[in-house]
């Protein structure tokens, strides 16, 4: 069978063609967080992520160990220029040299899709906000001369203390003295057909609060919460959350103008955020006049302090219900918000581990997922439906011969229905090789019964537990 004649291009571009991001709805992954001295080797912990089904992960730095290990394991793998780089990228020669060493060294065997441009800098370095965006347009022309600037995207993670108000999530503003920096990240977003990163702890919010409802901040059924000047009304502090960082981009001049028409066409609306990073702590280490201590004076029992933690919040049936709920909203791609329900999202869970040598109270060490050893916390699936639901995608590392042989053989030995990538057809479009190879290899996949060997193409291929979308065609 003969799909639509492509125009002939030149290997590398080819390949920056197959690998741009034309999925739309939203990616769920993890932050791979290393401030531990107990980790398993990064070999390991990329077989973790695969047996669990986590396609996705950030890290907060550039290590080799890490990088090389994820080459052609499929995982989509945002990166970071630390804080104490950042100064040091505003010249344009350090910030080339760095994307380099640190990016085209390991792509496109490891599928970097983003570059974080220091973490939390109003934040945490306040002192670097002048260096932000001379940073993030050096590390984004460094991209540019590499030809990469279409794949990898560029960012910088901000935290929700980048806002002076956030109640009612219709009139979200970022702070005043940030505004002007904040808009020209903006700006350099829109122009790079990039995407707004944004850290959100509703956990925090709720522990600062003690008025707001546990179960409203976990996303738990709950009577939920009315924004007075729209009537909306919010079940999910979160979404309360995403409003008012919406509502301060659109005060600035951002809203449904953020990315491209394309973007646009393909469903984003102009609304695409990153949540970098989200999570809930499983642990806080009380202090023992409150443990132990009961208003009668006697001390308390173990089922007593449970429920200490359970009402403020930190606890794994806590951490089990919120994140539990994001994976399940994700992967059903409920990504939108009442103010915006046609928002799309992304979002990574802080954290993998628990990482024993993070400074400050008890519980910075207590939001993994997973303890060192490899087991869980807390029974969490990246999976919907326990498993039920899997389908096979490119994996955009093999390179452009692999997916075209895999496409090939897929259409043709493999009689897979290919009937719809056809010229006219309802899945020609978009005419990408990673398009067309996925809507292929999935369909054979599909026809063996979603059997494990079926997803293999000679490494062409990798399992997703989400339902792709290219352009217009779902599968």
């Amino acid at each position: 069978m003969e799909l639509a004649r492509r125009p002939r291009l030149f290997p590398f571009i080819l390949f920056l063609l197959a690998s741009a991001p034309t999925a739309t709805g939203g990616v769920i992954g993890v932050d791979y967080g290393r401030v531990a001295n107990n980790l398993p080797p990064p070999s390991k912990v990329v077989e973790l992520l695969k047996a669990d089904g986590i396609t996705a992960v950030s890290i907060y730095d550039t290590d080799g160990e890490v990088l090389r290990a994820l080459a052609g394991s499929g995982i989509r793998v945002s990166v970071a220029l630390p804080n104490d780089k950042l100064s040091g990228a505003t010249n344009p020669n350090v910030a080339g040299t760095w994307v380099w060493e640190n990016i085209a060294r390991y792509y496109p065997a490891t599928q970097i899709e983003a570059i974080s441009i220091g973490n939390e800098v109003f934040h945490q370095r306040p002192d670097l906000t002048y260096a932000i965006i001379p940073a993030m347009w050096n590390v984004y022309n460094a991209l540019n001369n590499l030809g990469l600037a279409g794949a990898i995207k560029v960012s910088s993670p901000v935290a929700f203390t980048a806002f002076d108000k956030s109640f009612p999530p219709s009139e979200g503003s970022f702070r005043g003295d940030l505004q002007p920096v904040v808009r020209q990240m903006l700006d350099f977003i829109r122009r790079t057909d990039s995407f707004f990163m944004i850290n959100l702890y509703p956990y925090i919010t709720y522990m600062e609060n003690p008025g707001i409802d546990l179960n409203y901040a976990l996303g738990l059924p709950n009577n939920g919460v009315r924004d007075p000047r729209t009537g909306l009304i919010y079940y999910s502090l979160l979404d309360a959350q995403l409003d008012a960082v919406y509502s301060g981009m659109a005060a600035l001049g951002f809203g449904d103008h953020l990315g491209n028409s394309t973007a646009r066409a393909l469903g984003a609306a102009g609304k695409k955020l990153v949540i970098q990073e989200t999570g809930h702590p499983t642990r806080l280490k009380w202090p023992l006049s409150i443990i132990q201590s009961s208003p009668e004076g006697r001390r308390r029992s173990g089922m007593e302090e449970a429920s200490l933690s359970r009402e403020r919040g930190p606890s794994a049936e806590n951490a089990q219900a919120y994140n539990g709920n994001l994976i399940e909203r994700i992967l059903a791609g409920r990504t939108g918000t009442p103010l915006h329900p046609d928002a799309d999202m992304d979002i990574y869970i802080f954290s993998l581990f628990n990482e024993n040598l993070k400074e400050g109270p008890e519980v910075e060490r207590n939001f993994g997922i997973f303890y060192p050893d490899g087991t869980k916390v807390y029974d969490i699936d990246f999976r919907p439906s326990g498993g039920g639901g899997s389908w096979c995608v490119a994996n955009v590392a093999a390179g452009s011969q692999k997916l075209q042989a895999a496409l090939d053989w897929a259409c043709g030995a493999g009689g897979a229905d290919c009937g719809p990538l056809q010229l006219g057809g309802r899945c020609f479009e978009p005419n990408t090789l990673e398009a067309h190879a996925s809507y292929a290899m999935n369909s054979y996949y599909q026809q063996h019964g979603r059997d494990a060997g079926a997803c293999d193409f000679n490494g062409a291929a990798r399992v997703v537990y989400q339902r792709p979308r290219y352009g217009n065609c779902e599968f």
